[in-house]
Parts: structure tokens; C-alpha cells; sequence
């Protein structure tokens, strides 16, 4: 039963994450610009443009299917010297957790998340809990419940639709992209999107005193999403960071006047 479920599974990995034929996707950061820009433990949102993206961004009510994490130029040993440098990890549906260029992702829409104050240490610990997982697989179960609202995608109520990316099968050695993320993080303490409840504190003098107390949200419940909203990390937009002259862009009326 083993084996048929996991024959299964790859042919419904491999349909997944076959590129829609009518898409218009287009890349509003260069590659040579998100290589200027990427700092270790970034993360990488994706706008996918696979089989795949349409139901993770229903479920989600989100622009971004997929999420990747920086780790820097010099982590994994060096290859060929013509081939560029493996410099993003992530968990992918059918090779599991590896090593990636930004190749990748050159054609694709992106936008870089960074979690704020995270010092060189903890960056480190969190670009070396990823690598550490390079090689593991991707979780089947999640496949399967995905593709169960893929054909047809039917209405969700939406207090469900963060459950549904969470049915996994709970196997450490089995991951999807954005909880392998968020394992990352939690294992420095590093908030994502926490859950802050009020305490209200046994003192008798002040009667409306009270603490925030955060509570970590199971890693298996995060999505691309909340790397995106989460209070905690900034959004870097290259052609700003990198400083923007509205006056220098060739438009191509301007372009007709000086032929």
C-alpha cells in the first residue's frame, strides 16, 4: 500500500508542479538586482506560476504560493566555476528539500522579507537548521489534500483554509516550503506570526494592568502569507534599497523623440 501511494504521489507531484500554458507572469526585480540585495535568512516569496499556486493561494487569500530562505554565497561547497552559486533552500514537491540558484526564480515575481533584528548569530543558526535539512522529502499528505481541492477547487469556508495546509503527516523528515521556514525561526525564538494574548496581571493597585503574552503558532499553520504580513519582518524592494530616480527610466515615447 506503501509503494502505491507513494507511485501516486509522484505522478500527482509531477502534474502539480507543471507550469500553467496561459500565464503573465513578469519579473519586476532582476536577478542581478535580488543578488545585490539578499541578506542570509531573507526570505524569498514567490509568485508561482505551477498547477500548484492556484489552490495554495486560494487556501490562502494570497499572491505568494511558495517561499525560499537565503543562505549567501558561501555556505555550500563550491562548484564548477561556470555554474552560479547554490544560494536559496527550499522544499520543493517533488525533490524534496534542496539547494537552489536564484535562477529559479528570475522569471517570476518576488518579494524579499527580513526579519528585523535577527543578530549574525542567530542568522547563522537559522541558515545552518535549512541546509541541515537539505535531503529530506516533502510531505505527501500535504500533496494529497491539495490536490483534493484542486479537482475541481471547490468554495472553502475561509476559517478552514489555513487547517488545510497543515495536514500533514507530522514526519520531522518531511517538510513543506514555508513550515520549513518556520522551523527555522522558531528554533531561535524568532516570531512569525505569533499569537498575542492578554494576561491581565494580580495586582491591586493598578486594576487595568496587564502583559502580552505571545504564543507560538505550530509551525505546521504558517504559510507564504504570513512571512508577508507578519509585523516582524521588512519588506525590501530592491529598486528602492538600492536608491530610484523616476527621472532616469528610458520610457519608450521619450526614446522615439531623441531618434
Amino acid at each position: 500500500m506503501g509503494r502505491i501511494t507513494q507511485i501516486a504521489g509522484s505522478w500527482i507531484a509531477r502534474y502539480l508542479t507543471s507550469p500553467l500554458k496561459k500565464t503573465t507572469h513578469i519579473a519586476a526585480v532582476s536577478q542581478e538586482m535580488l543578488n545585490a540585495t539578499l541578506q542570509p535568512a531573507d526570505v524569498l516569496l514567490v509568485d508561482g506560476n505551477t498547477r500548484l499556486s492556484v489552490p495554495i493561494k486560494y487556501l490562502t487569500q494570497s499572491t505568494w504560493s511558495h517561499a525560499a530562505i537565503y543562505i549567501g554565497n558561501d555556505v555550500l561547497p563550491a562548484r564548477e566555476s561556470w555554474q552560479m552559486p547554490l544560494v536559496l533552500v527550499e522544499a520543493d514537491l517533488k525533490d524534496g528539500v534542496r539547494a537552489i540558484t536564484l535562477a529559479n526564480y528570475a522569471h517570476l515575481n518576488t518579494r524579499i522579507c527580513r526579519p528585523v533584528g535577527l543578530d549574525e548569530e542567530d542568522r547563522k543558526r537559522v541558515v545552518d537548521f535549512v541546509v541541515s535539512r537539505i535531503g529530506h522529502h516533502y510531505d505527501l499528505k500535504n500533496v494529497f489534500d491539495l490536490a483534493r481541492y484542486l479537482f475541481p477547487l471547490a468554495p472553502v469556508p475561509t476559517r478552514m483554509r489555513r487547517r488545510l495546509l497543515a495536514l500533514g503527516s507530522g514526519d520531522p523528515t518531511r517538510a513543506i516550503c514555508s513550515t520549513l521556514i518556520a522551523q527555522a525561526f522558531q528554533s531561535v525564538s524568532y516570531p512569525i506570526l505569533p499569537e498575542i494574548k492578554r494576561e491581565w496581571l494580580n495586582d491591586p493597585e493598578c486594576a487595568e494592568c496587564y502583559a502580552e503574552i505571545y504564543h507560538i503558532r505550530h509551525h505546521s499553520l504558517m504559510t507564504p502569507r504570513d512571512f508577508d504580513i507578519s509585523p516582524f519582518f521588512d519588506i525590501i524592494k530592491p529598486t528602492i534599497k538600492n536608491g530610484f530616480d523616476y527621472r532616469s527610466i528610458a520610457w519608450k515615447d521619450s526614446l522615439k523623440d531623441t531618434i
